[in-house]
């Protein structure tokens, strides 16, 4: 089945991200801005958003007077978006493989790092394609590469050295966060796709964990434990180490996070690519 393992991990992985939502959609809040600020859904427009995690974007599309339909691979991630955004619609779907026709054709395509997952992703852009209206809007950002994205390893570093075996180094077009950090690959993606008029345009913001007086290092270990190489490093080093082994391991990223602070915050900037691109005609 395509997309198998990106499947079994956000089967667990959303879990954390329903948890966190508020947390996760503070820090991501400027890249979904960028997003709807390039798609500019309103009033008769039918968006599409792949992806959709917990549904911020289609909060944001349906107040604006569009309608909206999210498909997610995560079931964790639809319940929550169907809890937190109910004027919209939401499906378990693969973007990949599955028809996504229902609800469009849509006059607007959109995520927020919801594209980056695919074994095949010139066959998901095309198959999304398929679900789009003639002259329809494709709006995605996507992460650069980790050498601009000091939150990859800031932190995770310190788990991942105390694993043995380390993990081996990742593959850079393997489907994850930085699949899409070479700028060529996703304008190849795109055109072999039959999408036109593709931009590809740098857009960097400024993550600021830091709220309400916390100095944000408790806010980025709980994301960092829920992303990949968090989960990978606490599910290997938990049992381990022992509770108190474990917690010790924890202070040590604490520590190493507070060396890093801004202005008394844990701040990061945030290198992303926002991507747009139009359905011939």
């Amino acid at each position: 089945m395509a997309n198998e393992q990106m499947r079994a991990y956000w089967a667990t992985g959303g879990k954390g991200w329903v948890e966190h939502r508020d947390l996760f959609d503070s820090e991501l809040a400027a890249f979904a801005d960028a997003v709807l600020a390039a798609a500019d859904p309103g009033p008769g427009d039918r968006v599409l958003d792949i992806g959709c995690g917990t549904g911020i974007l289609l909060a944001e599309a349906t107040a604006r007077g569009a309608s909206g339909t999210g498909v997610d691979i995560s079931p964790a991630m639809v319940e929550g978006a169907r809890t937190h955004v109910p004027a919209a619609t939401f499906a378990v779907a693969d973007a990949q493989t599955d028809d996504l026709s229902e609800g469009g054709p849509f006059t607007k395509i959109i995520s927020r790092f919801g594209v980056m997952f695919f074994d095949d992703p010139t066959a998901a852009f095309a198959n999304i394609r398929r679900a789009a209206a003639p002259g329809a809007d494709l709006v995605f950002v996507c992460w650069r590469g980790p050498d601009e994205n000091p939150m990859f390893t800031m932190g995770t570093s310190v788990l991942l050295d105390r694993m043995d075996p380390p993990p081996p180094p990742p593959d850079p077009t393997a489907p994850g966060p930085s699949a899409f950090a070479d700028r060529g690959r996703i304008e190849s993606i795109l055109t072999g796709s039959g999408w036109d008029d593709v931009a590809i345009e740098a857009f960097d913001a400024l993550c600021d964990y830091g709220s309400e007086g916390s100095d944000g290092v408790d806010e980025r270990l709980t994301m960092i434990l829920n992303t990949g190489g968090g989960r990978m490093a606490q599910d290997q080093l938990e049992p381990a180490l022992g509770a108190d082994g474990w917690a010790a391991l924890l202070d040590d990223v604490r520590t190493e996070l507070r060396r890093h602070l801004v202005d008394g915050t844990l701040q990061f900037d945030g290198a992303t690519w926002l991507v747009t691109a139009r359905n011939p005609a």
